[in-house]
């Protein structure tokens, strides 16, 4: 049985015996000459031709005689006498080749039969269209560029076990068109993002990826040691005080799109390595990080989808209409009308009510947050199109404003969409005093046992001592919104290598 049996979907042989095989030719190559070289330059891409002569009739083409330089990966192979077929794959799209012996001579013809899916070719020729009309190249020059020692996956099923997807992206890129669309529409999204921030005045910066002290965020990190300087490192659970002192420094309106390292537990939508923006303006508040919010992502879904109108997981969610409002009591009320306000200000009932659900109690005291924990267990999950939650309860929102009209809640909200959190912001504290006695809890809070509880961080107190204007500040996870509009059930789906247990 030859090995391009396997792209009839006849059953293959052992993967050993093929590389065995593999490394014998590609031994004899290399008895020869120069098994992997490097003096060959395409200059065409096969989408590109798609576009531009996709829809040329035959004898038009014909006429044209237009040549083409190109290279990529051999998908597709059938050997046909004197004549060959070979579907090449590059960085865009698939392209045939017609393959004859008389333009390329007998011994490179004899070569090519030798080759295997998965080798790496370079072809110069003219273009054509078969007689099914399929555009193709009629190869006048042919070249191994790049010998593949190990099989390709079943072309039919591509990697079918999804933990070896993750573990070699490398392979399912080779196989799998809506992996590589997923993958190019997440950079898409990135620029979208980008964009969006530059139009609107924002300044992009850079802050550091370890920290003296872990800030900015309720996580716990990892830690490091910086040999030289003797002392302990964080790899950084979030930017915002970085952020915060550049706009104390006057850089008025600043955003970072970069990466975040929380210790924390795997799922299929967390990873501990993950990608977020954050975005800090001075002169407004939470209702201006709200707006932004909507803006960034309904130009993201456009970029991505072409519609603010997507489906997820087969149900659609409306990205185009103003997003929903809650605050936490109303949104347990709302998804939940057998509960009455007098049980829903009752800490004790509340407390039994999420045991009762199965859920754990918050470390931090208080109603407010026994009210969230409340909200995670029976709200959260139910709000599929965009809804902002508004108005937090102090004891969780270190870094936020507290409301002139209610000093128990604070300026902040977190948008959920599809039931999972996508984005978090708030008018930020000012107040260098209030900000200092909070962190002050946090430590307490720490000392009593929370691994995610904030630091002191005396030189951010210090930055906002020199004045910190009424500012308003937002992150949003990069990795959940690709998710959203690519219809990926996991965060795995998105990140191109994610952290796994070791084989």
């Amino acid at each position: 049985m030859s090995e391009q049996d396997i792209s009839s979907g006849q059953v293959a042989q052992d993967e050993n015996q093929i590389m065995a095989e593999r490394r014998q030719k590609l031994a004899e190559i290399r008895k020869h000459g120069i098994a992997f070289p490097n003096d060959f330059r395409r200059s065409h891409m096969a989408a590109d031709l798609h576009a531009r002569y996709g829809e040329t009739d035959k004898e038009a083409l014909e006429a044209e005689k237009v040549e083409v330089v190109v290279a990529g990966r051999m998908m597709l192979k059938r050997v046909m006498g004197k004549a060959s077929f070979a579907t090449v794959r590059d960085g865009s799209a698939r392209i045939q080749f017609y393959i004859s012996r008389d333009n390329i001579g007998d011994e490179v013809y004899a070569a090519f039969k030798t080759w295997d899916l998965g080798d790496i070719l370079g072809a110069r020729g003219i273009l054509m269209k078969t007689r099914t009309g399929e555009l193709s190249i009629e190869v006048t020059e042919l070249r191994l560029l790049s010998k593949s020692i190990r099989p390709l996956p079943d072309k039919f099923h591509g990697l079918a076990d999804q933990e070896q997807k993750y573990r070699q992206r490398y392979a399912d890129l080779i196989m799998s068109d809506a992996s590589r669309d997923t993958f190019i529409k997440r950079s898409k999204i990135v620029q979208s993002v980008r964009d969006t921030m530059v139009a609107e005045g924002y300044l992009e910066v850079e802050t550091p990826m370890m920290h003296p002290i872990p800030g900015g965020a309720a996580a716990k990190p990892f830690v490091t040691h910086h040999n030289a300087l003797d002392m302990p490192l964080y790899l950084r659970i979030a930017p915002e005080l970085y952020l915060k002192r550049l706009v104390v420094g006057g850089l008025e309106r600043v955003f970072e799109i970069n990466r975040n390292f929380r210790n924390e537990g795997m799922s299929t939508r967390h990873n501990p390595e993950f990608t977020m923006i954050e975005f800090y303006e001075a002169y407004c508040g939470y209702e201006r990080m709200m707006e932004m919010t909507e803006k960034i992502i309904r130009a993201c879904a456009e970029v991505a989808c072409g519609s603010t109108l997507v489906t997820y997981n087969g149900k659609e969610v409306d990205l185009g209409k103003p997003f929903d409002r809650f605050t936490i009591v109303g949104a347990i009320k709302h998804y939940n009308p057998e509960y009455t306000d007098a049980q829903l200000g009752d800490a004790t009932w509340v407390a039994g009510e999420i045991k009762r659900l199965g859920g754990k109690l918050p470390p931090a005291p208080g109603l407010g947050s026994l009210q969230l924990a409340l909200f995670e267990e029976c709200a959260e999950g139910k709000l599929w199109n965009p809804t902002f939650i508004i108005d937090y309860p102090v004891e969780v929102s270190p870094l936020a404003r507290g409301s002139d009209a209610d000093p128990a809640i604070t300026e902040r909200f977190e948008l959920f969409i599809v039931g999972r959190e996508h984005a978090n912001g708030y008018s930020e504290l000012n107040d260098p005093e209030d900000q200092a006695a909070r962190f002050m809890s946090q430590v307490a809070q720490k000392d009593a046992g929370d691994d995610e509880a904030m630091h002191y961080d005396a030189d951010y107190i210090r930055a906002m001592e020199y004045g910190l204007p009424p500012t308003g500040g937002c992150g949003i996870g990069i990795d959940r919104l690709v998710m959203l509009l690519t219809d990926a059930p996991s965060i795995r789906d998105v990140i191109l290598f994610p952290h796994m247990r070791p084989e």
